[in-house]
């Protein structure tokens, strides 16, 4: 008979996943069972869950997951990435691919690790994959109060920004953004011509906030033949934007995306280590906020303070944090 695991699995796409027990799939040829003791709950993972991310093949039942931190039967500690699959990384025990992990160092926190490589990763492979990112340049980050966005301040400071502006509606959450390295804030709704002459926007919005501040920069800036790469990692406020076309003749700007398919696998998977050094050396913040396996269901509905990532953890995830044992 087939082993079986616990994991959150979602049988409906109108309903948050349940925990159960599940048939684990059987591995082959470079795959490997991992115990996994960390996993984040991040907002692809949600798009999976629900079937409106743009991989979803409407097949159902389903584990989400898309990485994690785990743990083999020789001991050893693996960040791992998963492809789209069928049995993500939420459960007790996942099939992943060899070459599709790294190894961690000892005394890796898997929860921190867990919470901050795929927010993490949208503002990372941007800059350094999407765009020839030149330390001096200056960066707007549309949407810097979420998780993602936190990030993107920090990491855009890490790799040599000179300028950072973070841009979102709430007032005290942008106040804190300051400490994260961001020189100025702004409101989505105020004026956004302070940001007018930046060289990259780092967009987590899209939607009609998008639309509006795309509008109000390329006007806004002083010469508007100087190259402005807006850059979409996100549409948490909305899937479309309408873009009048003499926009795209009235400046010098290039729309593009970033996220997975614009960056190949390889390409994503060579970024990983670069990106672990900075999260468990402590260069970049984290927040996560951890639950057990076996509470999935709240925490999928639970109201989570903007700038943290709820990680759901199984086993000994929680009580190994910080120890990498």
């Amino acid at each position: 008979m087939p082993s079986t695991t616990h994991a959150a699995v979602v049988h409906s796409f109108d309903a948050p996943p349940r925990f159960e027990a599940i048939p684990l799939p059987e591995p082959s040829g470079n795959e490997v069972v991992v115990d996994v003791l960390a996993a984040g709950l991040h907002p692809r993972v949600r798009s999976s869950a629900d079937g409106s991310h743009y991989t979803s093949d409407g097949v159902l039942p389903l584990v989400p997951g898309i990485d994690g931190v785990g743990r083999t039967a020789d001991g050893g500690l693996l960040y791992f990435v998963l492809p789209d699959t069928a049995f993500g990384s939420m459960a007790e025990q996942t099939v992943i691919d060899r070459r599709r992990a790294i190894v961690l160092p000892p005394g890796t926190d898997p929860v921190a690790v867990a919470a901050g490589m795929n927010p993490g990763m949208s503002s990372w492979l941007a800059l350094r994959s999407r765009i020839d990112f030149r330390p001096g340049s200056s960066v707007l980050v549309l949407g810097a109060t979420g998780n993602a966005g936190q990030l993107a301040v920090q990491i855009a400071r890490h790799l040599g920004a000179a300028r950072v502006i973070g841009a979102g509606r709430d007032p005290h959450r942008l106040g804190l953004l300051k400490d994260l390295g961001a020189d100025e804030v702004v409101g989505l709704d105020g004026d956004l011509a302070q940001a007018a002459d930046v060289d990259v926007v780092l967009d987590y919005l899209w939607g009609e906030p998008a639309q509006r501040a795309m509008s109000a920069l390329l006007r806004a800036r002083a010469d508007r033949s100087r190259p402005l790469a807006w850059i979409e990692v996100g549409s948490i406020a909305g899937p479309d934007i309408t873009l009048p076309s003499f926009l795209l003749r009235a400046a010098n700007v290039t729309i593009m995306g970033s996220g997975q398919g614009s960056v190949s696998t390889a390409g994503i998977l060579g970024e990983l280590p670069s990106l672990v050094e900075r999260i468990t050396s402590g260069a970049l913040a984290v927040d996560p906020l951890p639950v057990p396996l076996d509470q999935v269901e709240a925490a999928w509905t639970a109201t989570v303070e903007p700038g943290r990532r709820v990680v759901l953890v199984s086993g000994s995830g929680h009580e190994d944090r910080s120890t990498g044992a």
